[in-house]
């Protein structure tokens, strides 16, 4: 039974058959209907050309025509779809040299890297299964399509995406497939980074991390990737039991409590992380540092962004065996602090300047707004001007 979401992306195939082409659902939207996840993306292979499926919507990005993509708008929704095609050999072992757009979607789903993924399906939810991929989400297992050993050579990323896999799905791998990674482990190096961390971030993200962390240790992965590679000691100082991260920041976060040896700016460089991630990895060790200091109060949830206040319960739950600290009772404690930021100080540098008229500007601002905000935060000073000014008179500023 097709869900609504694939009843309206099957007006897109409606159009591709309607003038005279083939199309399929293909990939994860498949896997994932069959096992009745939530399907997040739903993408379409047709043996209409790129430039065909761009003159028959009206609304299309040509974000990977190259090799054969086109994102198609409808309905506010937009789905990928790609011409049905054979990979040539893959020199830079990311991208098949050459691309072959074929007419049938048997050869297309040839070239795909798990039988799992290999599935394809008409509108009518009728499934095409070349390669037993339904049987395999029956044992639970992921196997490659076709010669494992080819499969991982032409993208060593494969490698990383099978342990992802078992770490979202719960799966097995299969035996054969699974020694291929075994033995072509050392190919995961020249895998680009910013691919490795996209990938390696949803490993960590999956319902069964155990699974995935487990079998990363067994195929010997960790040493070829940033930071592992040059510090084996820390796969196995992961905590037990191993639950799902939040977000890459967190392991960074993690590691970082652990063995501050190795800074945080040493795993955002090797793992190439945006200022984003090296923000808030800074903020949930600060907030880490903090709490095996001096437990839960309100100077830590006013420092710890809204945002990471689950990445914190989580790091803590792992790290400290903490069960009974609430996402819900930390959001509610940030919002009952009278500030929550600076900003909301009722005393800036200019009204220093005034009552100070005498001294320069220098670090002593700084330090004195810094004071005044942790005071109000924690309940030791109101936050009004007059109070406030009436506290800095009797706290004056001590400057050479």
């Amino acid at each position: 039974m097709l869900t609504n979401s694939f009843l309206q992306a099957a007006e897109i195939i409606d159009v591709l058959e309607q003038n005279g082409n083939e199309a399929y659902f293909v990939g994860g939207c498949v896997r994932d209907l069959l096992l009745g996840r939530d399907v997040q993306d739903i993408d379409i292979a047709t043996s209409a050309s790129p430039d065909e499926v761009q003159i028959l919507f009206d609304k299309v990005i040509p974000v990977g025509i190259e090799h054969g993509t086109v994102i198609v708008r409808n309905n506010g929704v937009s789905y990928e779809v790609t011409t049905f095609r054979q990979d040539g050999t893959y020199t830079d072992q990311r991208h098949p040299d050459k691309v072959t757009y074929v007419t049938n979607i048997e050869e297309d789903l040839k070239r795909r890297d798990f039988t799992i993924n290999a599935l394809a399906m008409d509108k009518h939810g009728e499934i095409i299964d070349l390669f037993a991929g339904k049987a395999d989400i029956q044992k639970k297992q992921i196997r490659s399509v076709g010669n494992a050993h080819d499969r991982f050579l032409e993208d060593p990323l494969r490698i990383v995406r099978a342990l992802r896999f078992s770490s979202q799905l719960g799966f097995t791998i299969e035996k054969h497939t699974l020694a291929q990674m075994k033995k072509l482990n050392k190919e995961i190096a020249t895998v680009a980074v910013e691919r490795l961390t996209n990938e390696f971030t949803s490993l960590l993200q999956g319902d069964f991390v155990h699974i995935g962390i487990d079998y990363f240790i067994e195929i010997e992965g960790y040493r070829y990737v940033p930071i592992f590679k040059d510090h084996h000691y820390l796969i196995n100082k992961l905590p037990i039991p191993l639950t799902p991260f939040y977000s890459f920041a967190e392991i960074i976060a993690l590691f970082q409590y652990l063995h501050p040896e190795i800074k945080i700016v040493e795993w955002v460089k090797a793992w190439k992380c945006s200022n984003r991630t090296k923000n808030e990895a800074i903020n949930l060790s600060e907030a880490l540092m903090y709490y095996h200091d001096k437990g839960i109060d309100d100077w830590l949830i006013y420092r710890l962004n809204r945002s990471y206040i689950h990445s914190f319960v989580h790091l803590i739950e792992l790290l400290f065996k903490e069960k009974n600290l609430c996402v819900e009772n930390l959001l509610a404690a940030k919002d009952a602090i009278i500030i929550q930021s600076k900003k909301d100080l009722q005393i800036n540098g200019r009204d220093l300047l005034e009552l100070f008229p005498g001294i320069k500007q220098g670090p002593w601002m700084k330090e004195m707004i810094e004071q005044i905000e942790f005071n109000v935060v924690t309940n030791q000073l109101e936050n009004n001007k007059q109070v406030i000014k009436e506290w800095i008179l009797c706290h004056p500023p001590e400057v050479n």
